[in-house]
């Protein structure tokens, strides 16, 4: 994924495979082995460092844009997690812990998350194309793969809005802005100010703020900003312009308290996606190494 927004990013990428054993998964499925477990602070594939002669999903090109610091925060909680728990708890659930406080820390809503994975025991590049939604996808690209993983088109919108945090290359919109023509649907002023940050020949793939607004808040202006033509990617932009989405992208973005409920009620439902139980998984001890 040539953008980064790591919370949302990181959990889609684990939702790669069919749903199995999500009925299991239980805010308090650690209370008697490990109560303490997220004061100590999905299928953990897209932790698995690459090995020569195989790439893992981390390095798939799609991934290639999530940030290493955030591999190393799963990395070392896993280490303080297995200091007092040894054995018992998942990179995969460690990963769903962090993406909430994450987006709790960045001012979104904090919520009881399900727990009870185990991690996956494989990771390919190759496995990761075609299941994560692209910069340049119509609404009905973006409608098929939600679909696919049991998500529907309101959850598909209330996830977008991982997109108001995180920054994406110049490459993944730089077509919106010098195309001949430029897209119609992107703001003229918010184009201008795009051209001053990215260069029309391509010598250069700068990163650019996704939300400029309120870029290190996890809030509702990712919606407000697509109202006025202000998504940055062909791909969030196409969720206010078709009439399908239109209509959640106005009432996230006119209720706070619609927009958070709408995004834990689907942010959930993502982790059930990919649920790996019994002989299918286990609990890695090392989050980016297979046991």
């Amino acid at each position: 994924m040539a953008w980064s927004s790591l919370p949302f990013v990181v959990l889609f990428a684990l939702a790669v495979s069919a749903q199995l054993g999500a009925s299991d998964l239980a805010p308090d499925y650690y209370s008697d082995t490990c109560p303490n477990l997220e004061t100590i602070g999905c299928d953990g594939s897209v932790l698995i460092s690459s090995t020569a002669g195989s790439a893992a999903e981390r390095d798939a090109d799609d991934n290639k844009s999530l940030a290493f610091e955030g591999f190393d925060t799963v990395n070392a909680a896993k280490v303080a997690v297995e200091a007092a728990c040894p054995d018992l708890v998942s990179c995969a659930d460690i990963l769903t812990i962090a993406t909430r406080d994450a987006i709790s820390m960045s001012g979104g809503p904090f919520y009881p998350v399900e727990l009870g994975r185990l991690d996956g025991l494989s990771s390919s590049a190759s496995s990761v194309p075609g299941l994560l939604p692209r910069p340049t996808h119509t609404i009905n690209q973006l409608i098929a793969i939600f679909r696919a993983h049991g998500l529907t088109t309101s959850h598909m919108v209330a996830l977008s809005a991982a997109h108001t945090v995180g920054l994406a290359h110049c490459g993944t919109f730089r077509d919106r802005v010098y195309g001949n023509p430029a897209d119609p649907t992107l703001n003229p002023t918010y184009a201008a100010f795009l051209r001053t940050k990215c260069p029309a020949d391509g010598s250069s793939d700068p990163m650019v703020l996704m939300d400029q607004s309120s870029p290190a808040t996890f809030d509702n202006q990712y919606f407000r900003n697509l109202q006025d033509g202000g998504g940055l990617l062909a791909s969030d932009q196409v969720l206010y312009t078709d009439s399908r989405t239109r209509t959640n992208v106005n009432a996230l973005a006119n209720s706070t308290a619609a927009f958070n409920s709408a995004f834990v009620d689907a942010i959930t439902k993502l982790g059930r996606v990919g649920v790996k139980s019994g002989s299918q998984g286990n609990i890695r001890q090392q989050c980016d190494v297979f046991n």
